[in-house]
């Protein structure tokens, strides 16, 4: 059908479907790792847990094929079949949707549990929507949907052979795939990441209070108090001690303590204290290196070869290097004699259902570094990107 049959209408319905998929895959094509969590959520949500190993080759499937669905449609490659597919992802989603915002009011009713994934991730982590939202808005996506699939026969493709416009799907797959890929084996270079380069993450880690010990005395002759530091105190000569007396001790808060902003990001040694007060504080001397490895049994061991030579440097240089993970004690213990690791490896307890997946969140990397100056993420690179000796920033 010529081209220039196609009406107006048409072509506006087109044009804004196919940009919304491609924007919606890039969206999620930047942390793929992410969406990868999402998938998975979205196994152990529907007791399909064994799916785990597959959740990242099917987000980076689920995006490609998002992004192969716009392009074919806004280019009018193969618009037949860019219809049909449209029609069957949207479908999907607008049922499964329609079924998570069902869900998730009945666990706030507290009728019945379901775990339902509270982000869909249609957006990434771009956009967040509650559930009722995104299925409001798949319920707005999905008209101008079937206008288009009911509308199909008036859409022609654009001027190419056959074979032209299957190697152009090939080429949109090889874009989407190949974009993934670097960011997988890199890290997001774009986003909103609450743990990006430049953000302030002490907010994550509750500061207890500052205190100071005083010593109240009243003098003998006036009955007035007095208040001094320990320094201070050390300084009085006799006479103050012959005209005052030791009235009592007193712990004076400096500063306030400082809640965190999400609970659960801790780093526990083997005796249950928690060293990321130390680590995050606004006011520590000198930056940090922490090796983040959510998932022990998961670390990358040619990864874990290239962290071996900066945490030696570090070590050399006098610069805090540590690591965190969400694995058990069993297996740090295990981990640090095969690698044969010479600094802190700390561990950060989580519901493996619930969260907060903190490290996760943190380093998409496993293992990942992150250096930290006065809780400031100065930078964060992937462990292929790991630089051999410390970096002065």
């Amino acid at each position: 059908m010529n081209r220039s049959k196609e009406p107006i209408w048409l072509m506006v319905i087109r044009i804004l479907l196919g940009c919304l998929f491609i924007a919606s895959s890039f969206m999620k094509a930047i942390d793929p790792v992410g969406f990868g969590v999402t998938m998975n959520d979205y196994f152990v949500s529907f007791h399909m847990g064994f799916l785990h190993p597959l959740a990242l080759f099917a987000a980076v499937v689920a995006i490609a094929c998002e992004f192969i669905l716009g392009c074919m449609l806004l280019f009018r490659v193969k618009v037949q079949w860019a219809a049909w597919g449209y029609l069957i992802f949207m479908t999907f989603f607008f049922f499964l949707t329609l079924w998570l915002a069902i869900a998730e009011k009945l666990e706030t009713a507290g009728i019945h549990y379901f775990g339902v994934v509270k982000d869909c991730g249609c957006f990434g982590d771009v956009i967040e929507m509650t559930n009722m939202q995104t299925f409001l808005k798949n319920v707005g996506f999905i008209i101008p949907t079937l206008i288009l699939f009911f509308n199909r026969k008036k859409l022609s493709d654009c001027r190419m052979t056959e074979l032209g416009q299957w190697l152009a799907v090939v080429v949109f797959a090889a874009i989407s795939v190949a974009f993934q890929m670097y960011v997988i084996h890199h890290l997001p270079f774009i986003g909103k990441s609450d743990w990006k380069k430049g953000k302030d993450v002490s907010v994550f880690v509750a500061q207890p209070a500052q205190k100071d010990v005083v010593f109240v005395y009243r003098n003998n002759a006036t009955g007035e108090k007095v208040t001094l530091s320990q320094d201070e105190l050390m300084n009085q000569d006799e006479d103050f001690y012959n005209n005052n007396e030791y009235v009592s001790r007193e712990d004076k808060i400096i500063k306030e303590a400082v809640k965190a902003k999400i609970d659960g990001f801790n780093m526990l040694d083997e005796s249950g204290a928690d060293h990321a007060p130390d680590y995050f504080a606004t006011d520590r001397e000198g930056e940090v290196y922490i090796l983040y490895v959510h998932d022990l049994s998961e670390a990358n061991e040619k990864g874990m070869q290239k962290v071996l030579p900066l945490a030696k440097d570090c070590q050399e240089k006098g610069i805090d290097f540590v690591g965190i993970t969400n694995s058990s004690e069993e297996e740090i213990a295990a981990f640090v004699e095969k690698f044969g690791l010479e600094f802190p490896l700390y561990h950060n307890p989580i519901n493996p259902i619930t969260g907060p997946f903190m490290v996760r969140d943190a380093m998409r990397s496993n293992p990942g570094i992150m250096l930290l100056d006065k809780g400031i993420v100065k930078d964060k690179w992937a462990w292929r990107d790991i630089p051999a000796t410390a970096v002065q920033m």
